[in-house]
């Protein structure tokens, strides 16, 4: 079954260490209502790359967790929210997920 997430905000973190993107997003989906559509290992490096999904704030405030959660254990290398993404920017991005 396939998630529809079309006018939801979309946040994305990224860490040098898997593991440390389990915790994180588990402390992340605990913490707010939002839903990780996907886990993207980095198959050069050790790390991965999660993209969670919901209404703006509480996306807001699942990063915030998610990143305090990540600092003592990993380095975060980048994250990001799209408080609205387009049709195409999902279209991308669906393209990538699970690859």
């Amino acid at each position: 079954m396939k998630d529809n997430f079309k006018g939801q905000a979309l946040g994305v973190f990224e860490l040098d260490n898997l593991v440390a993107c389990y915790v994180a997003l588990d402390a992340a989906s605990k913490a707010a209502d939002v839903k990780i559509q996907g886990v993207e290992r980095n198959r050069l490096k050790a790390g991965a790359c999660v993209k969670m999904r919901g209404d703006i704030s509480n996306v807001n405030a699942a990063m915030e967790v998610a990143l305090n959660v990540a600092a003592p254990i990993a380095k975060i290398v980048s994250h990001t929210i799209i408080a609205s993404p387009t049709e195409g920017t999902d279209v991308a991005m669906n393209m990538t997920i699970n690859k």
